[in-house]
């Protein structure tokens, strides 16, 4: 069973990084001061945003979710060297 916990440990920190990864990777578009922002820049400037948030939180919670089964990976192994 630890075996198994670990790799789903590993799985779930792989998962973790790649989806930060993505999220990194969304760029926005730098404005001038001179540029005038119409309907479709705000629009592209706000799905930007949306997009990177979602990503975020996915990764937040896949880097919990390791956290957790790692506690518990330890929690094991130490009931099993008592």
């Amino acid at each position: 069973m630890i075996v198994v916990l670990d790799g789903v440990i590993g799985l779930c920190a792989l998962a973790s990084s790649y989806v930060w990864w993505l999220a990194s990777r969304q760029r926005l578009r730098r404005i001038s001061r001179l540029e005038e922002l119409d309907a479709a820049d705000m629009n592209r400037l706000v799905t930007v945003l949306n997009r990177t948030q979602i990503l975020n939180a996915r990764a937040a919670l896949l880097a919990s979710a390791t956290a957790a089964l790692a506690a518990l990976r330890i929690g094991l192994q130490a009931v099993r060297d008592i």
